[in-house]
């Protein structure tokens, strides 16, 4: 408990984490009420696993009838949005669904959050980037996660590439958290290493980011009185912690054997435990930044993460060094040396990015030097995450950050030596 805390804290308003759960959510949505909806997914889970259609059998036969829309990509579009949104309302002729089930990763959730606006409304998802009306109706969104990583089973907002401007934009309103977030460990298994690799990085980040971000009681939340993200409080840092912990003993043995079977499981709850975190707490300088690498390169969400966690870290051990120590600990940095400790973890960090087999600064991950100006101006007009970043200066820290990370630059390069293997 910290007693100049602001909680508002929003979670699904069922949170299911079971194995084979998928066989059951058909019965589930029928006794809840559900009658009427749509499955968004893709070519692959429509086609290449039986999930798809053992999902829609299982719902007709008791009396829920499923469209499928199976167009869904990585890094969806603003106009894959517009596109899907036309062809389903002609295709569903004016009977809209009573609610919307994603099944993939963090790509096909998010356009489905997206759909649960746009199909209702019928009008562009462009238009409700600054925000959604209170009158405007919203479909129930159930998510059925694939990957353990992006959280965005439980978050109120959905990120989607804006081919106007060829960086990412957010729709963000509590009303888009899913009502049902059903995880089922099983259907990780079909990951392979490198999707592994990038969602689980991708669940570290969240739950580290959340766990440093802006305190509750200096977040600004723009006078909402129902805001989507709104800083880290004891609630939210309960849960990092735990993610953390997950992270650190589960990702490499996820990557490194597939079928291990005790660390799909706690790198699901890994994922959800940072999406409780970073899904009210809110992020900062690392997606910040990655959103603009994204943009240059347009590599995964979670390897655009990855590459600049160290060094956003690495920019907070002194605002930040009390959180960060107990991070180190986690990782197994041992020296008595807190500060030496706290200067190892962000080596540790960079060290197992590329155990994970992705670049480990922006030179290697295909950014030049001459985009760097570019990439700052980019990153810092995500001014929703760059105001949350806890240091003095941010544009001098942004500055720093891009450049050390296209070196490959850490503070005290020596510290290293202090960082687990």
């Amino acid at each position: 408990m910290r007693l100049d805390d602001c909680i508002h804290f929003c979670a699904p308003s069922r949170l299911i984490i079971e194995r084979g759960y998928r066989q059951k959510l058909p019965g589930l949505l029928h006794s809840i009420g559900y009658r009427r909806g749509l499955l968004v997914t893709d070519r692959f889970f429509a086609e290449q696993t039986p999930w798809v259609k053992d999902y829609v059998t299982a719902c007709e036969r008791l009396g829920v009838h499923v469209e499928v829309f199976a167009g869904g990509q990585p890094d969806p579009t603003t106009d894959l949005c517009d596109r899907a949104t036309a062809e389903l309302r002609i295709k569903l002729d004016g009977r809209l669904p009573d609610h919307i089930v994603s099944l993939g990763g963090g790509s096909n959730i998010d356009l489905a959050k997206a759909l649960c606006v746009t199909l209702a409304a019928g009008r562009p998802v462009r238009d409700f980037s600054a925000g959604i009306m209170s009158d405007t109706p919203v479909i129930d969104h159930i998510s059925v996660p694939t990957t353990a990583g992006t959280g965005s089973e439980l978050t109120p907002g959905t990120i989607l590439f804006d081919t106007n401007t060829g960086i990412k934009i957010a729709v963000m309103d509590n009303r888009l958290r899913p009502v049902i977030a059903a995880i089922d460990p099983d259907l990780t298994f079909t990951c392979p290493p490198k999707v592994t690799a990038e969602s689980g990085i991708d669940a570290l980040t969240h739950a580290l980011e959340s766990f440093v971000t802006l305190d509750s009681n200096l977040f600004d939340r723009g006078g909402s009185v129902d805001p989507g993200y709104s800083g880290r409080n004891s609630l939210t840092m309960m849960f990092a912690r735990e993610s953390i912990q997950l992270c650190v003993q589960y990702l490499l043995r996820c990557y490194r054997d597939g079928n291990d079977v005790e660390a799909r499981v706690g790198m699901c709850y890994a994922s959800v435990y940072a999406a409780m975190s970073y899904g009210s707490a809110g992020l900062n300088a690392v997606h910040g930044i990655a959103y603009g690498v994204a943009a240059l390169t347009h590599k995964s969400h979670g390897a655009t993460n990855a590459v600049v966690l160290p060094y956003v870290i690495d920019a907070m051990s002194e605002s930040r060094h009390a959180e960060l120590l107990d991070v180190a600990r986690m990782f197994g940095i041992q020296t008595t040396d807190e500060v030496q400790a706290v200067r190892a973890l962000p080596h540790q960090l960079r060290g197992l990015v590329g155990k994970l087999g992705i670049p480990t600064d922006l030179n290697a991950f295909g950014i030049a030097r001459t985009s760097l100006q570019n990439l700052l101006t980019d990153a810092l007009g995500v001014t929703r995450l760059a105001k949350a970043f806890p240091v003095g200066n941010i544009e001098e820290s942004y500055a720093d950050i891009i450049n050390n990370a296209w070196h490959g630059r850490l503070q005290n390069e020596t510290t290293a030596r202090f960082a687990a293997d």
